[in-house]
């Protein structure tokens, strides 16, 4: 069995789909693998590191392709980039497929076989291929960090000879892994944290980690979340009433960050201009959904915009910003998930489409489409 893994494509993506240490891991799968060279570079991976691992450095992506079984990468491939691989050949990465159907039909027919690791199931077997939880938990850490940077104000309250220094309000909008994240962070930083999220069960999970819940609690906010964990899209009453709780809560904040995001749909409008501009000059906003469009009615993405001087960071591909550590936590889940694919008498590639991680996870099939989801009309 071999294993390839490409250099990303992408000039923004600097993370990497396998780290030393995984190679190492792959090889007592009994499993060959092939690096493109300079693969890991943006991720502080050397050639070296990757030889001394015992993979075979590759000097370009189609020699690291020749005669694969499983291609690993942190972003779906274009169909060009797969010319000349072996029929079949597994591509396990981040797909984003909603709104990408054409380029996925497009991967389909080069025979492909696609799997969304985005789209990992939320069960106990699966925990250690959640590729969202592990790179939200950077992105949330990465936001305060970021936050705290353009603030330029100090986050705990300090008391010196020459006055007091009030410790920083901040406000997190969205308490899913990211969320939990950036509100341990901010409170490690010694700010003064509350948060806000429609699901009922994260109150304690905020309460827990010393930070103060703000939501209005009525019998749609105790409905408000899936079977598997997820937010629910909420009715324009509930979002009209919660908006109209925190905005006189964020006129009052030094800083705001926004995790919220629907699988599939474009981010949830949670700040308006207004409330923007009732924050004093100074303040500032990070929007995690800005890949989406953002949270924030004023997010530019990619970019740091001013508005009446509160600083909004739409700030893409944060788990990207630490990516030695995101990558090592991504080689991992792919590590995880790879593992369940190969047999264990024959150390060969051997897909069980009856497992509920391939159901999940499988997008396309034998030259087409497979999940409904995506399939052209």
């Amino acid at each position: 069995m071999r294993i390839a893994v490409t250099a990303e494509t992408d000039t923004a993506e600097p993370r990497v789909a396998a780290t030393p240490e995984t190679i190492k891991k792959f090889a007592g799968l009994g499993a060959e693998v092939s690096v493109q060279s300079g693969a890991g570079a943006g991720a502080g991976v050397s050639d070296a590191d990757y030889a001394a691992a015992g993979a075979r450095v590759a000097p370009d992506a189609a020699s690291a392709l020749a005669d694969a079984d499983i291609l690993l990468r942190v972003r779906r491939p274009a169909a060009s980039e797969l010319a000349g691989a072996k029929p079949g050949l597994a591509v396990i990465s981040i797909m984003d497929p909603f709104g990408h159907e054409a380029a996925l039909a497009s991967l389909a027919q080069t025979g492909a076989t696609a799997f969304a690791m985005e789209f990992m199931p939320r069960i106990t077997r699966a925990q250690s291929m959640d590729v969202l939880s592990s790179q939200a938990n950077i992105a949330g850490y990465r936001a305060v960090i970021d936050a705290a940077a353009e603030y330029g104000r100090s986050f705990p309250m300090m008391m010196t000879a020459a006055g007091t220094v009030p410790a920083a309000k901040v406000f997190i909008m969205g308490v899913g892994v990211a969320g939990l994240q950036a509100i341990a962070t901010a409170r490690r930083l010694g700010a003064i944290v509350t948060a806000t999220d429609v699901r009922p069960a994260t109150k304690e999970q905020v309460e827990s980690l010393g930070a103060k819940f703000l939501a209005v609690e009525n019998e749609e906010f105790q409905q408000a979340q899936t079977a598997g964990g997820y937010a629910k899209e909420m009715s324009k009453e509930y979002q009209a009433a919660q908006a109209e709780l925190t905005a006189s809560h964020i006129a009052k904040q030094d800083i705001v960050i926004t995790t919220a995001l629907i699988p599939g749909r474009p981010a949830p409008r949670l700040i308006s201009a207004d409330m923007v501009r009732s924050m004093r000059a100074g303040s500032v906003i990070v929007d995690l959904a800005a890949e989406r469009g953002g949270n924030c009615e004023l997010t530019r993405p990619g970019e740091t915009a001013i508005e009446n001087g509160v600083k909004i960071v739409g700030a893409l591909n944060l788990p990207g910003r630490m990516a030695s550590t995101a990558s090592s936590l991504y080689a991992r889940n792919l590590l995880a998930f790879v593992e369940t694919l190969v047999s264990k008498e024959t150390k060969q590639l051997a897909i069980n489409w009856d497992d509920e991680l391939v159901k999940a996870t499988a997008l396309t099939r034998d030259g087409a489409v497979i999940d409904e989801r995506f399939k052209k009309a």
